[in-house]
């Protein structure tokens, strides 16, 4: 299957994948392929490095549900701490955020 070593369940069940929005995002000098952005959990707002600066203006992505991995270690990407890591499909290296059809509330978690 795509050549990718298999987990089992107990693997996937600790990972914290949840709905958030975008609330904030800002361009780093000197960065061309990350923003630093602010997303709502629902109960709390998070500090996140997104990639594919690139393709996108920040104001494409404020506003955006996505779907967010919350309990990845923190990692300083450009200088600047991440707090979680928006999950995306790849193409090419231009980065298709998941998201949810619906309106479901910010921080339902994903199971």
């Amino acid at each position: 299957m795509f050549g990718v070593e298999q987990v089992n369940y107990d693997d996937f069940a600790k990972l914290e994948i949840r709905v958030a929005e975008v609330k904030e995002v800002e361009k780093i000098p000197g960065k061309s392929k990350i923003v630093k952005g602010i997303i709502d959990l629902g109960e709390e707002k998070r500090q996140v490095i997104i990639g594919g600066a690139e393709f996108y203006q920040p104001e494409d992505l404020i506003g955006r549900r996505v779907i967010v991995l919350t309990n990845l270690e923190t990692r300083t990407i450009g200088g600047i701490e991440s707090n979680a890591m928006l999950l995306a499909a790849d193409l090419n290296g231009k980065p298709f955020w998941l998201t949810v059809n619906e309106d479901v509330p910010l921080g339902t978690k994903i199971k």
